[in-house]
């Protein structure tokens, strides 16, 4: 096992606190998303020994699906007065997520399905990361998505034919 130091998690959070945030903001309010980044790389800190090297990141993506899971347990209302009156310049994959067929697409899968593409579209994971990030096999990440991947082909043709 590496020393896990000061050093070493310096050039974690040096490598992987902006795709983390990133992942977040994705997830969350974008209000929140500095403190839930904060609340992941204090768990990493906190749990530093039971990141497996080399799968840095997708440890990381999982730790944080869990603190946005029990951020949202907490259900804080948002005040009507503190809405923007403007949206905000969008980023292309929120305007891709945005656009009203392809999320009555992603709508039409299982939560599953949806978070399985998402880590693969967004996140960019596949193989090891994205089997790491789910807790199942190699072979059993690659069949989720393969299956998450033809079902979202199915409900895009119904969409169209329907």
């Amino acid at each position: 096992m590496t020393n896990r130091d000061d050093a070493w998690f310096a050039e974690l959070v040096r490598a992987h606190a902006g795709p983390v945030f990133r992942y977040v903001v994705r997830r969350a309010a974008r209000d929140d998303a500095e403190d839930l980044t904060a609340d992941v790389l204090t768990v990493a800190w906190r749990r530093r020994d039971d990141i497996p090297a080399g799968a840095e990141l997708p440890w990381l993506y999982r730790t944080a699906g869990f603190v946005i899971a029990n951020h949202r347990r907490k259900g804080r209302p948002i005040p009507v007065g503190d809405l923007p009156d403007e949206v905000e310049a969008a980023d292309p994959e929120s305007i891709v997520i945005a656009d009203e067929e392809v999320r009555d697409a992603l709508a039409a899968l299982s939560p599953r399905d949806r978070r399985i593409l998402l880590l693969n579209a967004w996140e960019g994971l596949d193989g090891n990361e994205l089997a790491a990030v789910l807790g199942l096999s190699r072979g059993g990440a690659d069949a989720a998505l393969s299956r998450a991947r033809s079902r979202l082909r199915e409900a895009w043709s119904e969409r169209l034919s329907g």
